[in-house]
């Protein structure tokens, strides 16, 4: 079953605000109204977010700086995969390495040559799931501590 990606709208947003992590997830990954939060609070990064969905569900949430200046450390680009969330009842069916997929077509699309994002190290983290689509750690870290990994998207 294909994920799609669907702009967040008045009729959709109380349902995609639902979305939840495991309790042990939200160490590394911020909650979708804090997401969208740190977006308005952030115009200059250029977020681009939609919700994840799969048939008539959302089932995640995913949001990206969008083809942005970079300003390290705070604006890292110019394709950053700033966040990335499924839901934990939908967790372990794949739509995590679809969206992935999916925004490695966007972002093709638009001549991008690499795709970056971060995460915070620890058990339980997201490391070894961006290790298996590709990711490799750049060896530069976020002031918070997160590890920048970045995804070559040459074919």
């Amino acid at each position: 079953m294909a994920v799609t990606l669907c702009q967040i709208t008045d009729d959709n947003l109380r349902s995609v605000l639902a979305v939840r992590t495991t309790p042990g997830q939200e160490r590394f990954v911020s909650s979708v109204a804090t997401s969208m939060a740190e977006a308005a609070d952030c115009p200059e990064a250029n977020p681009w977010f939609r919700a994840v969905y799969v048939d008539d569900k959302p089932v995640g949430f995913v949001m990206l700086s969008w083809d942005v200046e970079p300003r390290p450390p705070e604006i890292i680009g110019p394709w950053f995969l700033w966040k990335l969330l499924i839901d934990h009842q939908q967790q372990g069916r794949g739509y995590g390495r679809e969206v992935v997929q999916e925004v490695v077509r966007l972002v093709r699309d638009q001549a991008a040559t690499e795709l970056l994002t971060s995460y915070a190290p620890g058990e339980g983290g997201p490391a070894g799931f961006y290790a298996r689509l590709g990711f490799v750690p750049t060896g530069e870290v976020e002031p918070d501590g997160e590890i920048i990994a970045r995804l070559d998207l040459h074919e």
